[in-house]
């Protein structure tokens, strides 16, 4: 990808799962790469990434906390000289409905949308000067009811128009700020709800995606990576779906075993 070697990159959540996968992504095409993560898997990822020789940079704290956002900030830009390029990936996710309590709630929203405006507004003011690439991970659920979510849904609905409006006015300053929408991710979360058998639970969660397959976190981090790169230099204040179709499916499903009549 062009415009990506030896640029400088933040990533929030970058020690499992999808944010691991992003981290690996950007030092692969030669960036100098900071991350965070809240427990000790970060760090973990952190010690197995250097002993391969690879330019990267760990902190570890909660990004609900808003004085480890500035920290996290101010240590990257140390680390690397300056800041080029910011992945927000870190989410909380609490997904309640009618019973969500207030806590969940400012949680949801604290640790979200408002830690990605937070990491925006610190990383522009280093990447005001010569510009830079925002890539804000969303889901499907910020575009989708989906029953007893109201909690994580309206956080990732928050998250896609913050990017909407980043994007309008850090346009000229040269900043280009966009999201993707990841479907059902292999992730950590997800392999335990399957109880660590994707053989069985592949084709089951699949059949709510075009691709009739759950995705991978490497096929979320090539969509961030085209987004962060000069490759996609004319898209701005926009959402990738990463999703095998999800989105594009009715209500119907893939039709398999439906009772709706083929009219063609």
């Amino acid at each position: 990808m062009k415009g990506l070697h030896s640029k400088n990159a933040i990533v929030t959540g970058g020690g499992q799962g999808i944010g691991r996968a992003i981290v690996e992504a950007l030092l692969s095409h030669g960036c100098v790469v900071t991350f965070c993560d809240m427990d000790d898997i970060g760090l973990a990822c952190y010690h197995e990434l250097t002993a391969q020789g690879h330019p990267v940079h760990f902190i570890k704290g909660d990004m609900s906390d808003e004085a480890f956002c500035l920290e996290l900030c101010q240590f990257g830009a140390e680390k690397m000289g300056t800041v080029d390029l910011l992945v927000n990936n870190a989410f909380s996710f609490i997904a309640e409905g009618i019973n969500a309590t207030r806590e969940q709630w400012l949680r949801s929203l604290i640790v979200g949308p408002i830690a990605y405006a937070t990491m925006i507004q610190e990383c522009y003011k280093h990447m005001k000067i010569n510009g830079g690439s925002v890539v804000n991970v969303s889901s499907i659920s910020a575009h989708i009811a989906q029953p007893d979510r109201w909690t994580y849904n309206a956080a990732k609905g928050a998250v896609d128009q913050l990017t909407k409006c980043a994007a309008l006015d850090l346009a000229p300053d040269k900043i280009r700020v966009n999201s993707v929408s990841p479907g059902w991710i292999w992730t950590n979360a997800v392999e335990q709800a399957a109880d660590y058998d994707r053989e069985k639970y592949d084709p089951i969660w699949g059949k709510y995606h075009m691709m009739r397959r759950c995705g991978l976190p490497e096929e979320v981090a090539s969509a961030i990576i085209f987004l962060l790169s000069d490759e996609a230099s004319f898209i701005t204040g926009t959402d990738l779906p990463v999703d095998g179709g999800y989105l594009g499916l009715g209500g119907e499903g893939l039709g398999e075993q439906s009772n709706i009549p083929n009219i063609n």
